[in-house]
């Protein structure tokens, strides 16, 4: 038998959750061992190599305020950045930053392999070790055994991967990789429920054979914009470029869709909604007879571009004519062909807040095995599946956030409560205090939880109270110096003044700000009423979020709490009123019931004691 090894957490999966799982365990001080089939494939992006973007720069600017190191990986090999929604409020502002491909893996392998708490493990996951119900580790597929009392799942598209061309299919987990054979028979064996859900990818296009006269430029923002604060030596160099479908590709979609797995019946697999391909915009869409494309460069040493919004599985030898039937690509060369992937996934309602489950101690996961899918939506479950398997080792207890704390919150929260019945994807629109929980702010709202969990040290934390303390202070001196008998805060409220103009009247602060602490006073000048009404609501669900509920309740016993809401809150025993005001089927009607009956138990017990 092959000698055992024996590490704190074991990560299994080297994409973006995988990372940041390693990452947060490893600062915690534990050892942990990494496992992939390929080294060298950690951090690939089989996907647009892009970063951010609507509701997922949030999620990547909470990520750098936690510690983890998407947003400092993508500065660093960004090639093309752009702020999208500038022109709209700060809650729905996003950067997103196209990188290069191949040197965004290549930073995170030196990175992350670099830290000392690291081992990197080139192995196959045959199986959870299991001995009387409780978790001893893996075995790998060459019969190895690795000891760990926490091992967190980031299998991405892996689980007994399917890849679609056409109504042709083969194993791999995406193109080019072989599947996670084994792990979905070990979860089952757990007692967890796997679905079937599908993603896809566009075809990559040769760049010489594209006519960018027929394109529309994007240009890079300049100067560049960052997650964590330094860009990158190429971050503004390239490019990007606007085509859209024509009638004729529509025609090509739509004589051909018995072609197409998905419409064919092949594929049981359900897709992401948001993320559709162009078989699905062109059949749900059908009084349209163009859609928008995205052409952007894979990286500064490849010569493939990437065609986004032209996901599909419809087979090659038809691609290369949809491709052709776009201005600008009508000699284009496909590199490498679009497919579709199937895959299985974890049901999320059989995991707790912290991303463990709740069949077995110890075991976690991240990522589209959650039934997410994003690089962005993956990196942040990872960093807390991997903080979290790191405090389970230590005897610490679960690290979670709350829904009002922001976006990591509110997506986990939706995950774990709710649950989905489709590919999960972050959206402003899904954040009901988006005002309060902006990308410029995720320092101020997310640093202190970073710091009490030994995610990033004390030094971080004073420099950002300093900071905000010098906002704090300026808007204090602005709204004593008067403009025409009106305090200057109040005149920076119109619409029409800005800060900087505001500055040629009142004068610069003592300290002047960085650009960083100018938009921090001028977002709070301007949206405060509207800030303060969302203060408000958050104030009320911290009041749920602090209503207990006896752990010894019987929800059959209270009064006019509805069938549905007994039978789900049985199963699922929440111990807060907030929680049990997530279970899907409770109604507004059964938290009043439950508040009703808890605080009258309370007055009993109250008057006899």
């Amino acid at each position: 038998m092959l000698p055992m090894e024996v590490y704190d957490v074991i990560v299994v999966g080297g994409g973006h959750a995988g990372i940041e799982a390693a990452w947060a365990a490893a600062q915690l001080g534990v050892r942990v061992g990494l496992i992939t089939s390929n080294p060298e494939r950690i951090g690939l992006m089989p996907c647009n190599p892009a970063i951010g973007g609507p509701g997922k720069s949030q999620l990547v600017a909470e990520i750098e305020a936690l510690g983890g190191l998407m947003g400092k990986l993508a500065d660093a090999t960004a090639i093309h950045t752009r702020v999208l929604n500038r022109s709209k409020g700060p809650a729905v502002q996003s950067l997103r930053l196209q990188v290069d491909r191949d040197g965004y893996a290549l930073e995170a392998q030196r990175v992350l392999l670099a830290h000392p708490n690291i081992d990197s493990v080139r192995a196959e996951v045959s199986a959870i070790w299991l001995e009387n119900h409780m978790l001893k580790g893996i075995f790998t597929a060459d019969g190895r055994r690795m000891a760990s009392s926490a091992v967190v799942v980031a299998s991405g598209t892996f689980l007994q991967g399917t890849v679609w061309y056409g109504r042709h299919s083969r194993a791999a987990g995406r193109q080019g990789e072989p599947p996670a054979r084994f792990l979905s028979d070990s979860l089952r064996a757990v007692g967890h429920q796997l679905f079937r859900f599908k993603t896809g990818t566009p075809p990559r296009i040769q760049a010489e054979s594209v006519d960018f006269t027929k394109l529309t430029v994007v240009p890079a923002d300049d100067p560049p914009e960052t997650f964590a604060g330094t860009p990158g030596p190429n971050a503004s160099v390239c490019a990007t470029w606007q085509t859209r479908t024509t009638p004729a590709t529509h025609r090509l979609i739509q004589e051909n869709l018995h072609l197409s797995p998905l419409y064919g019946g092949d594929i049981e697999g359900v897709g992401p909604r948001y993320c559709p391909s162009i078989e699905d915009k062109v059949v749900r869409f059908q009084d349209k007879d163009s859609h928008l494309l995205f052409v952007e460069p894979d990286g500064l040493q490849t010569s493939e571009l990437y065609l986004q919004g032209f996901s599909s599985s419809l087979p090659p030898e038809l691609q290369i004519k949809m491709v052709q039937s776009l201005p600008g690509f009508e000699q284009a060369s496909i590199q490498r062909y679009a497919y579709a992937v199937e895959y299985d996934a974890l049901n999320p309602l059989e995991l707790t807040p912290g991303l463990q489950s709740r069949l077995l101690p110890g075991l976690f996961s991240a990522g589209q095995i959650n039934g997410t899918s994003g690089y962005e939506e993956a990196a942040a479950q990872g960093l807390l599946a991997g903080l979290n398997a790191a405090r389970f080792v230590l005897g610490l207890p679960v690290a979670s956030l709350p829904r009002e704390s922001g976006y990591i919150g509110v997506m986990v929260d939706d995950l774990v409560h709710l649950g989905t019945n489709e590919p999960y994807r972050m959206m402003t629109s899904r954040v009901e205090l988006r005002l309060l929980c902006r990308s410029d702010n995720a320092d101020e709202r997310l640093m202190p939880f970073a710091l009490t969990w030994g995610l990033r040290p004390k030094t971080d934390l004073s420099q950002m109270e300093q900071k905000y303390a010098r906002v704090q202070n300026e808007l204090l001196r602005l709204e004593k110096i008067k403009i025409n008998g009106t305090s200057a805060l109040h005149y920076l409220r119109r619409s029409q003044t800005c800060y900087a103009d505001l500055l040629l009247s009142v004068g610069e602060p003592t300290t002047p700000l960085t650009p960083a602490e100018a938009l921090q006073v001028e977002i709070r000048a301007k949206y405060a009423g509207y800030i303060e009404r969302q203060e408000k609501s958050r104030r009320r669900s911290e009041e749920l979020e602090n209503f207990p509920l006896p752990s010894n309740l019987d929800f059959a016993k209270v009064h006019s709490l509805s069938r549905e809401a007994v039978e789900k809150l049985c199963k699922t025993l929440p111990k807060t009123v907030a929680e049990a005001s997530k279970v899907s089927g409770v109604r507004d009607s059964d938290i009043t019931a439950l508040i009703i009956h808890v605080t009258k138990q309370r007055d009993r017990v109250s008057r006899e004691t």
